[in-house]
């Protein structure tokens, strides 16, 4: 995999545009946050983490 794959640029209004339907455009536009959910999520879990660890230490 190289790295012009990771740093794609999806153009999220050309695809709204091209919708067939409105579940498209909502799994469009879910599919867009989901990346960013998951960072989120990942960072609280790693604060936590390392908050349980320094109240430990």
């Amino acid at each position: 995999m190289t790295i012009i794959t990771l740093v794609q640029q999806v153009n999220i209004a050309e695809k709204l545009k091209n919708a067939t339907d409105s579940s498209y455009q909502t799994g469009v536009i879910i599919g867009s946050f989901v990346p960013f959910v998951i960072l989120i999520g990942l960072a609280y879990w790693m604060y936590s983490t390392a908050k349980k660890r320094d109240k430990n230490g």
